[in-house]
């Protein structure tokens, strides 16, 4: 297939080439006459692809996704509708390069709805103008230019910041050299500890009150067995016993209920 051309490179006549694969049945010589179609069309494809550069995605990522949107418009394309086929091909490449940021740019999952207050919010603050201290439009000049709410616009603000994350090795905007990773907590072996006594507050209430304190004077106050004895006038063989005794227990119940 030759083509003739229109006087865009980018616009080739392949209205004969599209009536013939209607004509056609399913099989090798329709798939054939498609690829050709698919390459003369081309760099209509890579144009529109170039539109979209320096949003994050590489060239060759964009000129792959908009290669794809157009052998899907190839595909679909009618041409008994008489709507021409760059009418049709055009708003189906584009919208599938938006389908790709839309659903594999985001650094986060975020509803459509919120995506296109991003996109508004977006627009209208690139479209008013600085302030005399250079500081960019507020919320509710937003709204007012943009046709919503100031609550939509605190959306649409927040979805900017959730577009693209960064990694936990960059360094953050202090500059202090430390990367975002240095300030995650790591485990707190005390949080075990918390578990602990939950478990055992109910075991400790239940127990005599002379074993309730000579256990909160051992590992409460940190008192000696022997400073023990002394305070509860018993003997020490009696505290250690006790004490061996309350443990041992509340081991018991708490495993158990475990």
């Amino acid at each position: 297939m030759r083509p003739s051309r229109h006087p865009h490179d980018d616009a080739p006549d392949t209205a004969a080439a599209f009536r013939r694969i209607a004509r056609l049945p399913k099989g090798p010589e329709q798939d054939e006459l498609r690829r050709q179609v698919v390459t003369a069309w081309l760099p209509m494809a890579d144009r529109l692809a170039v539109q979209f550069r320096n949003r994050g995605e590489s060239t060759e990522d964009l000129h792959q996704v908009a290669a794809l949107g157009l052998v899907k418009a190839v595909h679909r394309y009618d041409p008994d509708r008489g709507t021409a086929f760059a009418g049709f091909a055009v708003p189906t490449v584009v919208g599938e390069i938006k389908r790709h940021f839309r659903d594999h740019m985001w650094g986060v999952h975020v509803p459509r709805r919120v995506q296109d207050l991003r996109n508004r919010v977006r627009r209208a603050r690139n479209e008013l103008a600085k302030g005399p201290d250079g500081s960019g439009p507020t919320v509710g000049e937003i709204a007012q230019h943009a046709g919503l709410t100031e609550e939509e616009v605190r959306t649409g603000l927040e979805a900017i910041d959730s577009y693209a994350t960064l990694s936990l090795e960059a360094e953050p905007r202090r500059g202090d050299g430390q990367a975002l990773l240095d300030s995650l907590g790591g485990p707190d072996g005390r949080l075990d500890v918390v578990v602990d006594r939950v478990a055992a507050e109910p075991r400790l209430r239940s127990l005599p009150r002379r074993e309730q304190e000579i256990l909160y004077l051992r590992f409460f106050r940190d008192m000696t067995q022997r400073q023990i004895a002394e305070v509860m006038g018993i003997s020490q063989m009696h505290v250690s016993r006790l004490l061996s005794r309350c443990c041992a227990r509340l081991r018991e119940e708490i495993t158990a209920e475990a």
